[in-house]
């Protein structure tokens, strides 16, 4: 298959669930993996007084989560991060075209119980994603 497996991330224990199914996805079939954290809006916050200030940003906080989690996945694959700006299924699904990716991995978190009612990240890049959607299972993550 080789090619690029893009998988997304927000710091939650199911994500990271995903995240390890990715790799070992990924690692299986020669791809590289690339990470995503979605962030919604352009906030900023301000901290520090006079001239050690620090601004941190939503997109700050989301390539943090990414990285992090890139980093306790680097292993025998090569692993790489980004920060995305939109609503999360929209993010994954524009990285992987970004990115010509072979395949998007979610968890399927919120799929069950009215979560499958009003809809889910995992749903929405399945029915939206120009590549092939992987939804690993998440149940007992959190």
């Amino acid at each position: 298959m080789s090619g690029i497996i893009v998988v997304g991330v927000d710091g939650s224990g199911t994500a990271k669930k995903a995240a390890e199914s990715a790799r070992d996805l990924a690692a299986a079939v020669g791809a590289s993996l690339h990470v995503v954290s979605a962030f919604d809006s352009d906030r900023t916050e301000v901290f520090g007084s006079g001239s050690d200030q620090w601004i941190v940003s939503d997109a700050d906080g989301a390539e943090h989560v990414a990285k992090t989690v890139a980093e306790a996945l680097a292993g025998s694959i090569k692993v790489t991060y980004s920060a995305a700006r939109g609503k999360p299924a929209e993010a994954l699904i524009k990285e992987a075209e970004r990115l010509d990716a072979r395949m998007i991995v979610v968890g399927n978190r919120r799929m069950r119980g009215i979560g499958r009612v009003l809809g889910s990240v995992a749903n929405s890049v399945a029915h939206n994603a120009t590549c092939d959607v992987y939804i690993a299972n998440t149940y007992d993550a959190d």
